[in-house]
Parts: structure tokens; sequence; C-alpha cells
């Protein structure tokens, strides 16, 4: 095992803040950074995704000792994961859903570069962010900025590397071999000049992908 992930948390409530703390300092993968200590990750617990708190994550983003985020609301929706993600958390998690494990998990998954989001967001998300000429009889992907396309299988393989899963889970639910899902991977990254599979995830909300 290597090192654990230090977090620091967020919390304008201190029993909230008390709370989070608890839960997560007893986690094996995860030290609970003490003030003025370097963290890898923050977890921020907000009520809703306002203005303000889109302006925190970029300032702990921004930062000189940069912080990955995860941010635990209270109210969420769809058009709060595309801002989410744009201002560039890693980790997106409703407080009535965030049981110490999911949020020990997205901690994790967060500070090794993956993102992490409720599955009905990303249902939402394809909903809301397509367009009507995506969903257009016998079109059998989505049409990226410039032409390109995402084909079903990457959305497929997209969508679970947004929900925290790692390449054998993916390749086990979608029957593809780990190569397959490595290769989707890459090729998407490869085709919009991403960084990571974080970054993918986080272009493809953006843009109406996902």
């Amino acid at each position: 095992m290597g090192e654990p992930v230090r977090v620091s948390i967020v919390a304008q409530d201190p029993i909230l803040e008390a709370g989070t703390r608890a839960s997560l300092q007893y986690h094996g993968d995860i030290a609970v950074a003490l003030s003025g200590e370097r963290a890898q990750v923050a977890v921020m617990m907000v009520d809703r995704v306002a203005p303000q708190v889109m302006h925190a994550v970029r300032a702990e983003r921004e930062a000189d000792q940069r912080r990955e985020v995860v941010l635990v609301a209270t109210e969420l929706a769809a058009g709060d994961a595309v801002q989410a993600f744009a201002a560039g958390i890693r980790g997106l998690l409703r407080r009535s859903e965030c049981t110490a494990e999911r949020l020990a998990s997205t901690v994790v998954a967060a500070a090794a570069g993956d993102c992490t989001l409720p599955p009905d967001l990303l249902d939402g998300l394809l909903e809301h962010g397509q367009g009507a000429d995506a969903r257009r009889p016998g079109a059998d992907g989505v049409t990226a900025p410039g032409g390109s396309v995402l084909s079903e299988r990457e959305r497929a393989v997209l969508r679970l590397v947004a929900d925290g899963r790692e390449t054998e889970e993916i390749a086990r639910e979608l029957c593809y071999s780990p190569r397959t899902v490595t290769t989707v991977v890459h090729d998407v990254t490869r085709r919009y000049h991403l960084r990571n599979r974080a970054h993918a995830v986080a272009f493809a909300l953006r843009a109406g992908l996902l």
C-alpha cells in the first residue's frame, strides 16, 4: 500500500466538518490533514452549486499547492454538474448519498486524476446536452465541435470513467477486454488533444457529448 491521500475538509458548518472528518480519518487510504498542512484533495461541503462555490473551487485549483476538489452538495442538478466540472472538480456527490465509503473512494479516485459523479446526473446530461441534431433518426454518435463524433461505445466507456470505475470494472460491465477500454480512452484523448481520463470526461461534459 502506498502513502495515504492527504485530505482537507472545507465546510461552513463546524458540526458538518467534524462529521466528515470523523467519517474519513479511519480509512486506511486517507489521512485527514490538520490546519495548515498540505493536502492533495479538498472535500468541500456546500448547500448548492452557487457562483461563490465555483469561485472557491477555482481558487483551490489555482493555488500554489494545487488541490483536487471533491464537492458534496445538498442539492444537485444536471446543469450543476456541467458548471462544477468546468471549474475543475474531480468528484461530485449528493450529501444524502454520501456514505463514508463512497466519499473515501471518490477522494482516492480524485487524487489519481479520475472523475466521479452520480450516474443519474450523467443520464440528465445525456438528455440535456446532446441537442436535437444528435438525436435525429439514423445518428449513431454525438457530434463534437469541429465535426468529430463520439461513438456509442466511446460514450459508454466515458460514462463509466466518470462514475469512478477502473479499467477492469469497465471491461467487465461492457463485455470488452481491458485493452479495448484503454484504447477507447486513448483514442478520445488523442483526437481532442486532451491530457488524461479526467480531462476527457470534463471535456465531454462541457461540450454536451455526455
